[in-house]
């Protein structure tokens, strides 16, 4: 069972992520993931919430038949910048859903911390990365169907620069992106369906910093060495904090690091290094993910947005139109 080639989550290992399903006027309805970050707030990707009316938020849960929490929301807020009639992918896919009554903690229900204004343009080239959802496990074509179970895998991080000769001439690859490819093992990926779900990086505290909001994938599909593109938080705070009358930011200073167990932090990092080089060898991409195709709503009820996929928002580019699909 994969995202793509994903391991199963453990109970409270992934306590942020949300299953997000989407209902439209006609009553078509699809599915994301998304992150709780505030008792009341959760943050996924505005393809996402693009053209739907009513949202049902499952919280606190490793099997979408058990969850926690389960309510539905019609507060959704789409950034500025997305054109919400054009859908598909696009710069600053991101977005927020008010929840109606504020969510309890609890071991398995607790907030993601976002990257800070500070670290927004940080180069994450060769940092091991996590993301987590519920999407599909390999391509449409090659059988693969959405997960109820919360998958997750490792994911390296790629630089811009790298992601562009992936995507040529695109304007969706900006600052305000982050790139992600296989980790150890090519062909792990997120998946349509996993779209507005968490990238993580554990920080210097042992805990998890969110670092990208999945947003779209290669049109060759998931399962592919293509890098997948995601939505940096940290260039959004303001916005946050506009919205939402929360300030999400915080320094780096306040982070208080943890003197990892010597004898462990030397074999990981071992481990971690020859994984890392051997990755690099497997073209790094793995990500694929973005093949998606997802748009194809009803995609398994992935749909994940997939709106017009074809639409790609990616400024207009034909190559857009062609090498992109939201997740």
């Amino acid at each position: 069972q994969r995202i793509v080639y994903g391991w199963e989550a453990a109970e409270g290992q992934i306590p942020h992520q949300i299953s997000l399903r989407m209902i439209r006027e006609d009553g078509q309805v699809s599915s994301c993931g998304g992150s709780l970050i505030h008792h009341e707030w959760v943050l996924t990707a505005a393809h996402c919430l693009a053209n739907r009316i009513t949202f049902v938020v499952r919280l606190g849960l490793t099997n979408l038949t058990r969850p926690e929490y389960m309510v539905e929301t019609s507060r959704k807020f789409i950034h500025p910048q997305y054109n919400e009639i054009q859908a598909g992918v696009q710069t600053d896919d991101i977005a927020l859903l008010g929840l109606e009554s504020p969510i309890p903690y609890g071991p398995n229900i607790q907030p993601c911390r976002l990257q800070n204004s500070e670290m927004k343009n940080f180069d994450y080239s060769g940092v091991r990365l996590t993301v987590s959802g519920y999407g599909r496990t390999d391509d449409l074509w090659n059988g693969g169907a959405a997960s109820e179970i919360l998958l997750w895998v490792y994911q390296l991080g790629v630089s811009n620069e790298e992601c562009l000769r992936w995507y040529p001439n695109s304007r969706v690859i900006r600052e305000q992106t982050i790139c992600a490819a296989a980790y150890n093992q090519t062909g792990q990926s997120s998946c349509q369906g996993d779209s507005g779900g968490p990238l993580t990086l554990e920080d210097v505290d042992g805990k998890p910093t969110m670092v990208g909001v999945v947003s779209f994938g290669h049109a060759v599909g998931c399962n592919s060495p293509h890098p997948s593109g995601l939505v940096r938080p940290g260039h959004y705070h303001d916005w946050f904090q506009e919205v939402t009358g929360i300030s999400f930011d915080w320094k780096n200073e306040d982070l208080e690091a943890v003197e990892p167990d010597s004898s462990e932090s030397d074999s990981s990092e071992s481990s971690d290094s020859s994984e890392s080089s051997e990755e690099n060898g497997e073209g790094d991409g793995g990500e694929g993910d973005g093949g998606e195709g997802d748009g194809g709503e009803g995609d398994g009820g992935e749909g994940d947005g997939g709106e017009g996929d074809g639409g790609e928002g990616d400024g207009g580019e034909d190559e857009s139109r062609v090498n992109f699909v939201d997740m």
